[in-house]
């Protein structure tokens, strides 16, 4: 079985560090989730960055519909693989 990775899209860093902190209350992520600043392209303004929370699920066990539902209550989204 291949290794499954979300990817939940944020608008800002505070709101990607609370919902990482979250992910392992809501979901029992056990390992940290990973924050990338993810600028968008063409754009040099930090204020204009997306951050990205990447989360490992090794077992495959996360529920997409689940995740995606939770990011958007943090106007984020989860990235189609």
């Amino acid at each position: 079985m291949s290794d499954v990775r979300h990817v939940l899209v944020l608008p800002d860093r505070d709101t990607a560090e609370e919902v990482a902190g979250e992910l392992a209350d809501r979901f029992g992520v056990a390992e940290e989730p990973q924050l990338v600043r993810d600028a968008l392209a063409g754009e040099d303004d930090a204020e204009d960055a997306q951050w990205l929370v990447v989360v490992e699920d090794p077992a495959g066990r996360l529920d997409s519909a689940a995740l995606d539902a939770f990011a958007a209550e943090y106007e984020g989204w989860l990235e189609a693989p």
